[in-house]
């Protein structure tokens, strides 16, 4: 299968596409219950995988093996994965992206930040000199075989903003990606400086954007909507609670028989579907 082509193909419907961020093998099997496409997140991931904030912690190695056991549980899915700077040099940048392309993956997020790297809603982020990222940007679009390619800024400067995002709709690559947009009027400035290249939003809870819907995105212009964390914040919330009752309740479990109940059961009913062998049937 075509995963790039595939994706590509919802790129251009009329409806924003959505994209839901997933951060371990769990939370992909409750969002594919969902979502046809995957947001392979960065912050999630440097999250639950390591415990840390996204401020570069990530070996692409690990990455890499998150994404294949991803594509061998869900085969139908998008995953647009988040590779930050191509953790390195440009020639690191397109070996990831081969391993990526092998592993089944449907694209990439490239970013022009410079170390040290942080999230894209947080303060203080550095971008490289332009022509740095284009050369880095031309490297992986060289070998990148079927995949959706999306080149994002984080700029911050607004004539910086707008001239980057001239400059990457120029590029070879599939989609433009401004991270941390702060308004609905930088979104239509936005819009208007990529023309005709598709544009990808990115929503992520307290972060510097506005709360839009998809219909919203949809009418100005916006192609697909990355939603970084809710399965992770969701997963931060439940399992709070969970523990302050269990303390509460002296170390007695919840009942595990109602129909909004999960227990063993309920769990590897879910699981047994990502079994390989079962997708060939």
């Amino acid at each position: 299968m075509l995963y790039g082509s595939a994706l590509r193909d919802d790129l251009v419907r009329a409806e924003t596409t959505p994209l839901v961020g997933i951060h371990d093998m769990y939370s992909a099997s409750l969002a594919a219950r969902h979502f046809d496409g995957f947001f392979v997140s960065g912050f999630g991931f440097a999250a639950s995988y390591y415990g840390l904030p996204d401020i570069g912690f990530i070996a692409w190695p690990d990455m890499v093996a998150f994404v294949e056991r991803l594509r061998l549980a869900f085969p139908r899915q998008h995953l647009l994965v988040d590779i930050d700077d191509g953790y390195g040099d440009p020639e690191v940048a397109c070996h990831v992206v081969q391993r990526l392309a092998r592993a089944g993956a449907s694209g990439v997020i490239l970013e022009d930040q410079m170390r040290p790297r942080r999230c894209g809603h947080a303060d203080g982020k550095l971008v490289l000199p332009l022509n740095e990222y284009l050369d880095k940007l031309a490297h992986v679009l060289d070998c990148r075989g079927d995949m959706v390619v999306v080149a994002r800024t984080d700029a911050t400067e607004p004539d910086d903003i707008l001239r980057r995002a001239r400059a990457l709709a120029k590029t070879d690559a599939d989609v433009v990606l401004v991270d941390g947009v702060r308004s609905v009027e930088w979104i239509r400035r936005i819009r208007a400086a990529v023309g005709d290249k598709p544009l990808l939003f990115n929503q992520i809870a307290g972060g510097k954007s506005p709360r839009l819907t998809l219909t919203e995105l949809a009418e100005l212009g916006v192609d697909a909507a990355i939603y970084s964390t809710p399965c992770l914040f969701a997963a931060h919330t439940a399992i709070d609670a969970a523990l302050t009752e269990l303390i509460r309740s002296d170390g007695r479990l919840p009942e595990a028989d109602g129909p909004d109940a999960v227990g063993v059961r309920t769990a590897t009913a879910l699981l047994e579907k990502n079994i390989s062998r079962r997708r060939l049937r």
